[in-house]
């Protein structure tokens, strides 16, 4: 598959500058002022659902390892959409957390299925099971091709384009952090901070982490969330 640009829609800059640039050559001083490098913040989509919604993509920072991390694939799975953009609002309100690295978010992968609280897409296609994985079986439900949806397509680009080290996609109910591909070690420190504990769930025909972790080597985390943390406050 032909790998696509992202199409930038919006752009959001949130420039710290602390003075202006000193003269070139100029000896070094220590009480001249100092430029310092902003960090960037900026949407965009990457493709648009079925029903024409925007995939959106939130980016901080521009340097460093990229991190992406995912939400609501699964449209029955509100709580991991609440949060990812819980997630959103405290890394722009701290972003020493991204000086060295580059975070990817996009806090609803299935906008259609979120909207009507299904599990599927709007062609009643599981997109987490659209992934052209080894173990991959083409069926009505996952797709009787890969990346026949335009959302896994969207998906499956970004992670092409952008190559990141490492993947965190949310979900609900199991109540685990479970890992495909070279993710062990991850897994436990995660497990370690939130307390759910890690359970290997095996690799799912089709899956995101059956593509991303087994197929392509990129360690990724499926952090499945407690069925019980729908009813949750956004704060709690």
């Amino acid at each position: 598959m032909q790998k696509k640009p992202c199409i930038k829609l919006i752009f959001i800059p949130f420039w710290v500058l602390a003075a202006l640039l000193t003269g070139c050559g100029a000896p070094a001083d220590r009480y001249a002022p100092q430029v310092l490098t902003p960090v960037q913040i900026s949407a965009h989509s990457i493709g648009l659902s079925v029903q024409g919604r925007s995939i959106d993509c939130y980016t901080f920072g521009s340097s460093g390892r990229t991190i992406l991390i995912i939400g609501a694939i699964h449209g029955s799975e509100p709580a991991s959409f609440v949060l990812a953009q819980a997630l959103r609002d405290n890394l722009i309100k701290n972003r020493h957390l991204y000086a060295d690295r580059t975070i990817l978010l996009i806090p609803a992968a299935n906008p259609d299925g979120l909207a009507a609280g299904t599990r599927y897409n709007v062609n009643q296609i599981d997109l987490n099971r659209n992934f052209p994985a080894d173990n991959r079986k083409n069926t009505k439900r996952f797709g009787l091709e890969p990346l026949s949806e335009p959302e896994s397509r969207a998906l499956y680009e970004l992670i092409e384009n952008e190559r990141p080290a490492r993947i965190v996609s949310i979900h609900q109910p199991l109540n685990c952090v479970d890992y495909d591909g070279p993710a062990r070690s991850l897994a436990l420190r995660m497990a370690a901070l939130c307390k759910l504990p890690v359970k290997k769930l095996g690799s799912l025909p089709g899956s995101l982490g059956s593509w991303a972790g087994e197929t392509r080597g990129i360690p990724i985390i499926t952090l499945e969330m407690p069925a019980a943390d729908t009813g949750l406050s956004r704060e709690e």
